[in-house]
């Protein structure tokens, strides 16, 4: 039985030649290996104080095969596939296509968008915006509000009527978000009727609020001031600050205050529901 001398300050390579016999040591050696002692020609520091033993293989080696790579990681919270994600938003997109924003929805169009979002949001699971709150950052689209069926640009809440009492045409509705300083505008563009032969005025409003998350998936914002700006060949002017209407004045259903729950969320679609019910949907700009 061959014996091991360890030399101070080198470790010590082992190599196994290969011979005719068969004998192995608890499997871990080749059963025709012989160790032969090398000793390293390695420099140490002077303060090593433990000798090593180093496994060397000789020109007779043994492969050993790499470990295989790791499997690519699930969707995270264990997610539905991207493609039924993708069929579940084109099933809503579909749903709320042509219904100008939701003003030409009727009882039948609000039915079939509320069963498709809710169709995506059951997928999709519970929002925490306390991780994704990034996700919030940017200009979003509205393409869809269920709260503009009542015929008036306030939704569900008190607003301007659209048709012929006020001749105001409503253009695109964003959302303008802003993470850091937790910036939260509604921008509104918007045509008023003049008398003929005037062209129709096109105008900017921006409703700007702050906001803050309240639980994991719920926002609130407050309101802080309305801007108009003329656009078109009146892009020139400056724009113009509404005054804020006294609190004496203001009717109770407009604190100025208003909360909504994001129902649904990833990098290009944002659904939420508003404090009364109403469903708004999102995309990306």
């Amino acid at each position: 039985m061959p014996s091991l001398v360890l030399l101070p300050q080198s470790p010590i390579f082992i190599s196994y030649r290969l011979t005719s016999s068969c004998s192995s040591v608890r499997n871990f050696i080749p059963c025709n290996a012989k160790p032969v002692l090398q000793s390293s020609p390695w420099p140490h520091s002077p303060s090593r104080r433990n000798r090593t033993l180093v496994l060397n293989s000789a020109v007779d080696r043994v492969p050993v095969a790499d470990p295989p790579p790791p499997p690519p990681p699930p969707p995270r919270n264990g997610g539905p596939p991207g493609d039924l994600i993708a069929s579940l938003k084109l099933n809503l997109l579909s749903a709320v296509s042509g219904l100008n924003r939701g003003l030409a929805a009727s009882e039948d169009d609000l039915r079939k968008a509320d069963a498709a979002a809710k169709e995506l949001e059951g997928i999709g699971g519970l929002v925490d915006l306390t991780v994704d709150l990034d996700k919030l950052q940017g200009r979003w689209k509205l393409i869809y509000s269920s709260a503009f069926s009542s015929r008036t640009l306030g939704g569900s809440r008190p607003g301007p009527p659209t048709g012929r009492l006020l001749p105001i045409t409503l253009g695109q509705v964003f959302q303008r978000i802003d993470i850091l300083s937790k910036d939260f505008d509604n921008i509104v563009e918007l045509q008023l009727g003049v008398p003929w032969p005037l062209p129709p005025i096109e105008v900017t409003a921006t409703l700007a609020h702050k906001f803050e998350l309240v639980g994991s998936s719920k926002i609130k914002i407050i309101f802080e001031k309305t801007t108009v700006k003329a656009a078109g060949n009146l892009s020139q002017l400056p724009p113009l600050e509404i005054p804020r209407i006294p609190d004496q004045f203001r009717p109770p259903s407009n604190t100025g205050i208003g909360e909504f729950e994001v129902t649904y969320l990833d990098s290009n679609t944002r659904l939420t529901r508003g404090d009364r019910g109403e469903l708004r949907v999102f995309v990306i700009s």
